[in-house]
C-alpha cells in the first residue's frame, strides 16, 4: 500500500496542474484581447477573489465594485503575467487584495469608514473562497472535468472518480474491483492522457 499512495498524489498533483495550465492558457489569452479567455477566467476564479475583496473591505456590495474593479485591471495587465514568475492563482489574487486595500484606504481617507489598521481589516471574514489547490473543488471547473470524465470509457471514468473523489488507493480499488493492481494503475494511466487532452481543449 505504501507504494500506492504516492501514486495517487502524484496523480492529483496532475490534475492540479491542469487547471494551472487552464488558468494560465486563459490568462495569457486575455493578454492577446480575447473575451471568451476573460470570461472563463471570471468563472473559474471570481469565487476566490470576491472572498479576498470582502475580507478587507468587509461589506458585499463594496467589495462587489471593488472585484469588478479588479477584473478590469486583469485585463489591462494580463499581457504582463510571466508565468515564470507567479502561479496564476497567485497573480490574480495580489489584484484582487490590491484594489481592495487600495479601496479601503480612500474610503478611509475620505471618512466613509472607521479606520482600522489593514492587518486588522483582513482578519475581520475569514478567506472562504477556494485556494491554489482546491480550484478543481469550484462548481465550473468540477463540471468541467465531468463532462471530460463522461466522454470516457464508463469503467475507466468511475475508477477516476473513485480515486480522486473518494479517496481510495491504487491496492484499495485493485482489491475492490478484483484486479491486478497493475492493470488499474495502466487504466487510470490512460485515462489521465485522455483527460488531460479533453481539458486542454476546453
Amino acid at each position: 500500500m505504501a507504494t500506492a499512495i504516492p501514486m495517487m498524489q502524484a496523480d492529483r498533483e496532475t490534475l492540479v496542474d491542469i487547471a494551472r495550465a487552464r488558468l494560465v492558457r486563459a490568462i495569457e489569452a486575455v493578454g492577446r484581447g480575447d473575451e471568451e479567455a476573460m470570461r472563463t477566467l471570471y468563472r473559474l476564479t471570481s469565487a476566490k477573489l470576491f472572498g479576498i475583496c470582502l475580507r478587507i473591505c468587509g461589506e458585499r456590495a463594496q467589495a462587489e465594485d471593488v472585484l469588478q474593479s479588479a477584473y478590469l485591471k486583469i485585463w489591462e495587465n494580463a499581457a504582463r503575467f510571466d508565468r515564470r514568475r507567479a502561479s496564476p492563482i497567485s497573480w490574480l489574487a495580489a489584484i484582487a487584495r490590491n484594489a481592495a486595500i487600495d479601496w479601503r484606504r480612500s474610503a478611509e481617507a475620505r471618512g466613509l469608514l472607521r479606520q482600522q489598521p489593514i492587518d486588522d481589516a483582513l482578519s475581520l471574514r475569514p478567506d472562504e473562497g477556494a485556494g491554489p489547490d482546491a480550484l478543481l473543488d469550484q462548481r465550473d471547473s468540477r463540471a468541467t472535468i465531468d463532462r471530460c470524465l463522461a466522454a470516457l470509457d464508463a469503467r475507466a471514468a468511475g475508477f477516476l472518480r473513485t480515486a480522486f473523489f473518494e479517496g481510495l488507493s491504487y491496492r484499495e480499488l485493485a482489491a475492490r474491483e478484483a484486479l491486478p493492481l497493475g492493470t488499474i494503475k495502466s487504466i487510470i494511466r490512460r485515462s489521465l492522457v485522455r483527460l488531460r487532452a479533453c481539458l486542454g481543449d476546453v
